[in-house]
């Protein structure tokens, strides 16, 4: 015989849509190297799941109900480093990639990628390693040869001080209780701040905040 010795990788899936799921489902099932150990449908439920299974590798989609991708794959790799996350979704601007890259996403894989490209991020997660599949690594290529701002003295004149400090712990990928906590204030007045923040730079959300600072030089 010839069967692997090798143990299968073990995925979790986590993405709410469920026909999506049943297709990775179908594809695990054919596998030798691959044993899905569970789904999940919202970002809380991939939390749960990823503590009580301890998969190699989570399957993650960006946008799902409840609690998104990012901050369900930031609370997994924190208290599991050894994880790998893959992000599997259809956004592919600057916002949702390096947001997933500072969540700690060792791999970001466009819906509609084939089966090939699929394995490789799966396999070089459960390795350790990052891996982001052609249009993704083509984005980040052109994003880090851009010519950089040069850093300003006075960033965003319009921000207070003060939040100018939260405005640069959000571009490091903080969240309000860590920013809370480094600045000594109430997690209401954390969202007081970003919500002022986001009015002043004009920008529809956090991701998009912490890729205006990013691009300023803070962070």
């Amino acid at each position: 015989m010839n069967q692997s010795t090798v143990d299968p990788i073990r995925i979790l899936i986590a993405d709410d849509h469920t026909l999506f799921r049943d297709g990775l489902r179908s594809l695990f099932a054919s596998l030798p190297e691959t044993h899905l150990v569970g789904e999940a449908a919202s970002g809380e439920e991939a939390i749960a799941l990823a503590e009580a299974l301890q998969p190699d590798v989570v399957l993650m989609d960006i946008q799902m109900s409840g609690l998104n991708g990012i901050e369900a794959t930031r609370r997994i790799t924190h208290a599991s480093p050894h994880m790998g996350v893959v992000m599997v979704t259809m956004f592919e601007d600057d916002e949702s990639v390096f947001a997933a890259m500072r969540a700690g996403a060792r791999g970001y894989v466009l819906k509609g990628a084939d089966q090939e490209e699929m394995l490789r991020a799966i396999h070089s997660a459960a390795r350790g390693e990052a891996l982001f599949g052609p249009a993704i690594a083509a984005r980040l290529t052109r994003f880090f040869a851009a010519p950089r701002p040069s850093a300003q003295p006075d960033l965003f004149p319009d921000l207070t001080d003060r939040e100018r400090e939260v405005l640069d712990l959000i571009a490091q990928g903080r969240n309000n209780e860590a920013i809370a906590d480094e600045l000594v204030i109430s997690r209401k007045t954390v969202r007081n701040h970003v919500s002022n923040i986001l009015n002043k730079l004009q920008v529809a959300d956090r991701a998009q905040a912490i890729v205006t600072a990013r691009r300023a030089g803070m962070g």
